[in-house]
């Protein structure tokens, strides 16, 4: 089988962990090269059995052998890399959240589009087949109409002085680092888009970063949605579906890769309860399709403009989140 040859920008833990072996995992994908700025590169390198080891990240994208490059950089940093990148013909998937706001993310992906390459936000979740599962119960009807989904997405985060989620500037926050998943993933549930946001949050003093993040969403369908996102709590990774005849809730929404694999859809409709248990190799799903996407031309699950919307949800958040308003959503 033809297979895409991956360049990794950075040894960011992410990748190294999970990106990386997923790589090596999957049938239409081999890890080419990866890229640092420190010798140290050599050594991971050769750890991990990547061939080949830059010292820059110029360097690789300079590769004329590789054909998509995988970014985990802080977010700060995307769209410098993804511009660069993308002059140089490499297709694109980039870590979540794309960039600091949605002006970044349109100019990124309109240089992309007018370079000719592909472009993903690495919202490796939406891969697992649990979410198909629980838009297929919601159109059954068997939970009646949808009126509410709440999301919740956290972890207690520990050695925060040496974090990057902590640095303002950098992008850290828990709206951008976690909150992120859970408006994507409403976003995707519904087919319905956030017109307006209310938001309270909670500061780290010394930073300014957001630590705690509640959030209401109006969408333009009439439904209502709720999430929180932290980093001041236990680990949760959850979303519930709420309607006129009962419920959905997914205890392992954005990671089930930390329950083996093994997601799970708990339906509770005429009060009977059931489970499905729906396994997927997470990362492996997310290489395969984005490789499968630069093989074929075929089109990509998480598409350009729901990128750009996204980040237009996130920024309604901050301002909702600073202001303490109401605040409408930026549409096209």
């Amino acid at each position: 089988m033809e297979k895409v040859r991956w360049g990794i920008i950075s040894t960011a833990n992410i990748a190294q962990t999970q990106l990386i072996p997923a790589i090596f995992r999957s049938d239409n994908a081999a890890a080419a090269a990866i890229a640092s700025r420190s010798s140290k590169v050599h050594g991971i390198a050769a750890a991990l059995n990547i061939p080949k080891a830059y010292e820059s990240y110029e360097e690789l994208l300079d590769d004329p052998e590789i054909d998509a490059v995988y970014i985990p950089l802080p977010n700060h940093l995307h769209k410098e890399w993804v511009l660069k990148a993308a002059a140089k013909g490499k297709h694109i998937l980039c870590e979540k959240p794309a960039a600091l706001n949605a002006k970044e993310a349109e100019e990124m992906i309109q240089v992309c589009q007018a370079s000719g390459v592909k472009f993903m936000e690495a919202f490796m979740y939406q891969l697992h087949p649990q979410h198909a599962r629980v838009k297929e119960i919601m159109a059954s009807g068997e939970i009646g109409d949808v009126k509410l989904i709440r999301s919740s997405h956290s972890f207690y985060l520990e050695n925060r002085e040496s974090d990057i989620r902590m640095d303002k500037s950098m992008g850290g926050g828990s709206i951008y680092d976690l909150g992120c998943y859970s408006i994507q993933v409403i976003r995707h549930l519904t087919d319905a888009e956030p017109i307006e946001v209310q938001v309270v949050s909670e500061r780290d003093a010394a930073t300014g970063v957001d630590m705690l993040s509640s959030a209401y969403l109006v969408l333009d369908n009439g439904m209502t949605a709720i999430f929180d996102c932290s980093f001041d709590m236990v680990s949760r990774n959850e979303y519930e579906v709420v309607g006129t005849k009962g419920t959905i809730e997914v205890p392992y929404a954005f990671r089930p890769d930390i329950n083996a694999g093994m997601g799970l859809v708990i339906v509770e409709a005429d009060g009977v309860v059931r489970q499905e248990k729906i396994y997927g190799d997470l990362y492996r799903l997310e290489v395969e399709h984005f490789s499968s996407a630069v093989l074929d031309d075929s089109a990509l699950a998480i598409i350009a403009e729901s990128t750009i919307q996204n980040m237009r949800v996130i920024d309604a958040c901050y301002k909702a989140s600073e202001t303490g308003e109401t605040v409408l959503v930026e549409v096209d």
